[in-house]
């Protein structure tokens, strides 16, 4: 295991402290240029390439379910501590709407596109990375396209009208689900070699740039003073939700790599999508933002004990 944590920690640790440093000597608006290249360029080429190998199956059909699930327990999970539990370090009486609405947002939407396909390839086996993608894509269009954003519109106040049809299209045009499905459906298709080994290339390029850009993010944040309350989102979105997916694939047949892709994917870090999401509705974006660097860095310990449990 001590070699697998290592490929998989040295290019997090390594690109995502050039990215920390990085920022103080590139223009302001690269870390963004970065973000549109990725989400619209880098992260479809990997999602393109993953689901070209990936062998397809019924039981894969279970990732979506499990993804789903997920988002539901952890919106019931938050929601119920903020309405009668009352923790130390999370008053449900001293949060605002604008709180609320990120406390939930913090807990349930996972950064599964960057980091999560960024790390996972490194740790389970090839023929499984279809899983991770699922996951991916699930929670990108399902989580935060449509849930973050109905959560963001109803506990913020948008800045522009929230019409039924921007969200539709929002989510039609999520470009790893396009690529998603062109790689699966040119899976017995050959290309010629030169395509096959571009495609396989995206790794080379999408991992260290998904990292440098987290450096750059996590350089940004200003939201330290809501350590205490991020408290609580963070042990849900790194430790609640990715032992309950474990124990309930576990309970419906599904053993190894399978399930342990579904299990880190649940694990990742609070999504940097909720900041963008706080911004535009109006959320509170220092809770959002410790979330973020708490998860981050508690991704560094939780990852050896899910390999070690599943």
């Amino acid at each position: 295991m001590t070699e697998t944590l290592f490929d998989a920690y040295l290019p997090l640790i390594l690109w995502t402290s050039v990215g920390l440093v990085a920022i103080r000597f590139t223009p302001p608006a690269l870390p963004r240029l970065l973000g549109r290249v990725l989400y619209w360029f880098g992260v479809p080429w990997e999602v393109l390439a993953l689901a070209r190998q990936t062998d397809i199956d019924q039981s894969l059909g279970l990732a979506p379910i499990v993804t789903l699930a997920s988002l539901i327990v952890g919106l019931l999970l938050a929601w119920l501590i903020l309405r009668w539990l009352t923790p130390p370090a999370v008053d449900p009486a001293a949060l605002n709407r604008a709180q609320q609405g990120s406390f939930i947002l913090a807990a349930t939407i996972g950064n599964t596109g960057f980091v999560g396909l960024g790390i996972i390839p490194s740790l389970i086996d090839q023929r499984y990375l279809g899983w991770a993608v699922f996951y991916s894509v699930t929670q990108n269009v399902v989580g935060t396209y449509g849930i973050g954003v109905f959560l963001a519109s109803f506990f913020g106040r948008s800045a522009q009208a929230n019409h039924w049809w921007v969200q539709l299209r929002d989510v039609a045009t999520v470009p790893s689900l396009w690529a998603f499905a062109l790689g699966t459906l040119t899976r017995s298709l050959p290309l010629p070699a030169p395509v096959e080994l571009g495609l396989h290339a995206s790794l080379w390029f999408v991992i260290p740039s998904a990292f440098l850009l987290m450096g750059m993010r996590l350089s940004q944040l200003q939201g330290w003073k809501s350590l205490r309350q991020a408290l609580i989102p963070t042990l849900l979105k790194v430790g609640v939700l990715p032992a309950g997916v474990g124990i309930a694939a576990t309970a419906i047949g599904l053993t190894g790599d399978a399930r342990l892709a579904l299990v880190l994917m649940a694990g990742m870090p609070s999504a940097f999508a909720g900041l963008i999401l706080a911004e535009e509705y109006n959320l509170d974006r220092d809770l959002i933002a410790s979330s973020i660097a708490l998860t981050t860095i508690a991704l560094l310990f939780t990852i050896p004990l899910w390999l070690t449990v599943f």
